[in-house]
């Protein structure tokens, strides 16, 4: 287990991760990943207007961190990561999730 798990919740680091990093796209979910120096992993989710009301997004936002719960335990090395809700991950189960993000790390070289 990573023990330096942090959560990026300003702008900017997000900013900094969609301009810099690397990223995956499923129909449920999006992943970008930007590896640095220093200071462990750290993640962010994000979930637009566009999902729906707040309901379906705090459940969008709780279905990918279930996933990312599991998944993250295994990463080693220092990353910032954003994971992007999109409209069929309102709908989908948490295995279904953690299988996309799955792929997406293995792809990007994280896991």
């Amino acid at each position: 287990m990573n023990p330096a798990k942090g959560v990026l919740n300003r702008n900017f680091e997000f900013q900094r991760t969609y301009r810099s990093g690397r990223c995956m796209v499923s129909p449920v979910l999006v992943t970008y990943v930007r590896k640095k120096k220093g200071g462990g992993l750290m993640y962010g989710i994000s979930a637009s207007r566009k999902i729906g009301c707040a309901v379906q997004r705090n459940r969008a936002r709780r279905i990918v961190k279930a996933a990312a719960r599991e998944l993250l335990q295994g990463v080693s090395g220092s990353f910032d990561m954003v994971f992007v809700c999109r409209r069929a991950t309102v709908g989908s189960s948490s295995p279904e999730v953690a299988a996309a993000m799955r792929r997406h790390l293995e792809k990007l070289g994280v896991l």
